[in-house]
């Protein structure tokens, strides 16, 4: 009875893997081969002036754009934690993924981000921004 019991855990394990490698696979590879996009990344220094709360405005304000410009397929953002002390004053940074360098263009001109832009002016000291396609 032992026996068959053991058996049975393990080919049931068997097949849930098998059955996991036979559908997962394809759409892994699938996203292994769609083109890697295009990512943003933007350094903000604020202002000495700028509050906490001018600044969390800020942050609020940059966060609710994904969901108003549809072309921004993913938004990450945080506050510099480097021990390192090599960010010159900056201390935000946000990381936006596009599709392609189309979809980000669209984005550099809507008018979401132009206000976002206008909201964010009286607050910023310096602005760095690095756009890059991954590599492997």
């Amino acid at each position: 009875m032992r026996l068959v019991v053991i058996t049975s855990l393990v080919l049931a394990i068997g097949a849930g893997c098998c059955a996991y490698l036979a559908f997962s696979g394809p759409a892994m590879a699938a996203a292994a081969e769609k083109p890697a996009g295009l990512r943003h990344v933007v350094l903000f220094k604020f202002k000495d002036s700028a509050t906490p709360e001018n600044i969390a405005m800020v942050e609020k304000a940059f966060a609710a754009l994904p969901k108003n410009i549809d072309v921004v397929r993913g938004f990450e953002w945080g506050t510099n934690v480097s021990p390192e002390n090599l960010n010159q004053g900056f201390t935000h940074c946000f990381l936006l993924t596009f599709d392609n360098a189309r979809d980000r263009d669209a984005y550099l001109v809507h008018p979401a981000h132009k206000e976002f832009g206008k909201l964010l002016g009286p607050y910023l000291d310096k602005v760095t921004v690095v756009d890059f396609e991954p590599k492997k």
